[in-house]
């Protein structure tokens, strides 16, 4: 499945009622298959283009259009936000195979899906914990888990990782990977970390700050694996930099603004 993001631009009223622009002709593509990350300063409108993919908010101009569904229906659009979510009155089970409720899967069916998505996640032997009793990570494999198990079309990412510790935060990244790997969904990540954007990225769209532009998108030429090590150091370092390099100014401005 691919998704086109056609001259797409976004508008809002601000607090005295005037229209604030947050975004403005923004022209992309997720490829099939394809991790796209988004950077740019605070407030460039990530988290509003990220939201309007999944349908949750409209365009005021421009078209989304996704291409390449095998079937006559609307594509299943699965997302993980910073804060996770789950229902603190459920077991990790039963807030995993929430999705599944309303399908028409059989009671059986759901069970060995929502099996196989606990085994994927690295949670088993937690089924029948509880959000409180888990690890800030537990419970964000917890929640892309509950986001999979639908089998969505297109992963959509909010900063999933950005509460976590530094470590944590590492070794999520990794199993991200690992996890994406097992489904191959065509994904879109927002993320304000470059480091994090340059380890999972296939493409890194650079925005500008508000309103909104695509100012470079670039390809990482990098294993998808072990881009972390020293063999890549060199390449992975000019990425970041020259990520910063774009997106500095912008940053220093928007953080005066604020």
């Amino acid at each position: 499945m691919r998704v086109a993001i056609d001259q797409v631009g976004k508008q809002y009223a601000g607090p005295d009622g005037s229209p604030v622009t947050a975004l403005d002709n923004v022209c992309l593509t997720i490829e099939q298959e394809e991790f796209v990350v988004l950077v740019g300063p605070s407030g460039c409108g990530k988290s509003t283009l990220l939201n309007m993919v999944g349908g949750l908010l409209a365009p005021t101009s421009g078209r989304i259009v996704v291409e390449g569904l095998t079937e006559d229906r609307d594509p299943t659009v699965g997302m993980v936000f910073q804060e996770v979510g789950l229902f603190p009155w459920r077991t990790v089970e039963s807030n995993i195979g929430f999705g599944l409720e309303e399908s028409a899967l059989s009671t059986e069916e759901q069970r060995e899906r929502i099996r196989r998505h606990i085994e994927l996640v690295g949670l088993s032997g937690f089924e029948k914990s509880y959000p409180h009793q888990l690890s800030g990570g537990m419970r964000q494999r917890a929640g892309i888990a509950r986001t999979l198990v639908i089998q969505p079309d297109l992963l959509l990412m909010d900063e999933p990782f950005s509460a976590l510790d530094a470590q944590t935060r590492t070794l999520m990244q990794e199993e991200l990977l690992r996890i994406w790997e097992a489904h191959r969904l065509s994904t879109l990540y927002v993320t304000h970390n470059i480091q994090e954007a340059v380890y999972l990225a296939d493409r890194i769209v650079v925005l500008s700050r508000r309103p909104g532009r695509v100012t470079s998108i670039l390809q990482i030429e990098l294993p998808r694996r072990g881009r972390d090590a020293v063999e890549h150091s060199a390449r992975f370092n000019f990425y970041c930099d020259h990520i910063w390099g774009l997106i500095r100014k912008d940053a220093e401005d928007a953080l005066r603004e604020v």
